[in-house]
């Protein structure tokens, strides 16, 4: 048992699994922040747009046999929700992109060391003749 605990001590302290707990808990704040602009800040000025109406609260009611309660399609919800998705994942791309165009800047900058230019040019020379 100490065995296996100290296997579960040696995985979690790894810097992969610490940071993507990272990641998490930013992307979670991240989350909240974007709900919060788009509740309160867009939908309310996109609804101001339309007609003064409350995006959130558009519905479709479908009425059900028999007496039953009617079925409620929220679907203004969804459209916020959807309106959620689409700027985190605007935002989550041109965080990659910045960091690829990093990645690759740092790429360039690296020469390789003298052996293996010495090399690679010593494979060319034997190659043209």
């Amino acid at each position: 048992m100490k065995k296996f605990f100290n296997e579960f001590k040696t995985f979690a302290m790894k810097g992969n699994v610490i940071d993507l707990a990272i990641g998490v808990i930013i992307g979670s704040a991240f989350s909240k922040i974007v709900s919060s602009l788009v509740n309160d800040m867009i939908m309310p000025l996109l609804g101001l747009i339309l007609g003064k109406i409350s995006i959130s609260d558009l519905t479709i009611t479908i009425t059900s046999r028999l007496g039953s309660d009617p079925i409620i399609i929220k679907y203004g919800v969804f459209l916020q929700n959807i309106i959620d998705f689409l700027i985190i994942a605007f935002s989550i791309f041109i965080a990659l992109k910045a960091v690829n165009r990093i990645m690759r800047k740092n790429e360039k900058e690296v020469k390789p060391p003298k052996e293996e230019v010495l090399l690679t040019e010593i494979r060319d020379l034997l190659k043209n003749k």
